[in-house]
């Protein structure tokens, strides 16, 4: 077989082996071993390739920002931050029809400014904003689907993973992968709020909610002791990068001891919980940089392969312009979100189109929002849809089934949807911090 035949091969072995429940660092990394090994019939350049994708990857300073976020995040998380946030929001919609909705799209857009998991996300507003609603009489199918929609903030608003994993694929600094998905983050919770606002006009049923008469106006000094240790975290974080005070790294680093310290303040951190947050996050850790070190060979296989020229060629060939180009991508992270999880798709798809996306003279940070933005609508559709799963598994309710959370969701991914390809038609919009 030639290397390109081999090179497809792998391909469509890596996609088939992830659904079937593989590992995902396992089957990028083993299948493109073996690849390499049959398109050279070299064992030793095989493996110096993998010690190669080894030094190249994890051993980068940038991905020390890879622990310190996920420690911020899981000790914010823990310090009850998110439950406050919520009560803010909850305070300044509720009289609104379906205002619980709408604060607890706000609340994640704030809570994931300083998280960056779609993950903790969706488990904190499961306990806190799905009871409130039914508690309400709101529909249960927008109750978990507000907060499975909602939940994939955390991917898009910085600090995220997934910007992170792509700024290694396509070799991107991370402060600008971070700030260029300050803007579509927030884009996406305006239109999920105004889409809440207009299903409880077109579509009241599916909406549900009486009137909530039952609560005080906060008053703002209670309103800034909630929001106050966030949003210093957020000035700090992201305000820091922004200002080039500090970089990805440092910004992590302060925003962990920060987030830790307003956690003791609080007394919502024991001994016990901080050994917890620190396992945890030398779990997440170890996974992302497994998935950083197998992508790296993948993208080295990719290229012996030729498969990114080919592809290239492919559609030079049929005088594909900018758009086409880009509704083959789309509908390719759709097809692929339905069987695979954000950080799959990215690391599969990502290094075979960044070849074509070059030469066109496009900005590989916005290609990159495109790409996350693309991915996540992935964690809302059956039959993979993590956040569902985490939603479903989080409430433990037998009233809410995972069909109701599927079809819940569904409307929000089609917000994300029209957002995605209103950012495809205005770039301008993922780079107007950096310009």
């Amino acid at each position: 077989m030639s290397p390109l035949e081999i090179g497809l091969i792998s391909v469509v072995a890596i996609v088939v082996l992830i659904y079937l429940g593989v590992y995902i660092p396992i089957a990028l990394g083993v299948v493109s071993f073996v690849s390499i090994w049959l398109m050279r019939d070299n064992f030793d350049l095989a493996m110096n390739l993998l010690k190669i994708a080894v030094s190249d990857s994890v051993m980068e300073y940038t991905f020390a920002t890879v622990p310190l976020f996920t420690f911020m995040g899981l000790v914010v998380s823990k310090a009850g931050l998110g439950g406050d946030v919520y009560d803010v929001m909850s305070s300044g919609f509720r009289r609104v029809k379906g205002g619980i909705g709408m604060a607890t799209v706000g609340a994640n857009a704030v809570f994931a400014a300083v998280t960056g998991s779609s993950i903790a996300s969706a488990s904190v507003f499961s306990k806190v904003s799905v009871p409130q609603m039914l508690h309400h009489d709101y529909n249960p199918r927008f109750a978990v689907g507000v907060v499975a929609g909602s939940s994939v903030l955390g991917m898009i608003i910085p600090p995220s993973a997934m910007l992170i994993i792509y700024s290694f694929v396509a070799e991107q600094s991370v402060g600008d992968m971070f700030l260029a998905g300050v803007v579509p983050g927030l884009m996406l919770a305006v239109a999920y709020v105004g889409a809440i606002w207009a299903m409880g006009r077109l579509t009241p049923r599916f909406v549900g909610g009486r009137a909530a008469d039952d609560f005080e106006i906060m008053p703002w000094s209670e309103i800034a002791s909630k929001l106050g240790p966030t949003v210093a975290l957020i000035v700090l974080v992201l305000g820091g990068i922004y200002t080039g005070w500090l970089t990805p790294v440092e910004a992590g680093a302060a925003g962990s001891l920060a987030a830790l310290l307003i956690a003791l303040v609080r007394r919502r951190m024991s001994l016990r919980g901080f050994w917890e947050a620190l396992l945890e996050t030398g779990h997440i850790t170890a996974a992302i940089l497994f998935l950083i070190t197998a992508a790296s060979i993948y993208s080295r296989m990719l290229g012996l392969a030729g498969l990114p020229n080919q592809l290239g060629d492919m559609l030079a060939g049929s005088q594909a312009g900018f758009f086409q180009i880009m509704l083959i991508y789309v509908l390719l992270m759709l097809f692929l979100g339905t069987l695979l999880d954000t950080a799959s798709i990215i690391l599969i798809v990502v290094p075979l189109f960044l070849p074509l996306i070059e030469p066109m003279g496009l900005s590989l940070v916005w290609f990159g929002i495109i790409t996350v933005v693309g991915a996540e609508i992935g964690l809302l559709t059956p039959p993979l849809g993590i956040s569902c799963f985490v939603i479903k598994a989080t409430l433990n309710d037998d009233r809410i089934s995972l069909k109701d959370v599927f079809l819940g969701a569904l409307p929000f991914a089609a917000v994300m949807l029209v957002v995605l390809i209103l950012l495809i038609r205005f770039p301008e919009l993922s780079l107007a911090i950096l310009n």
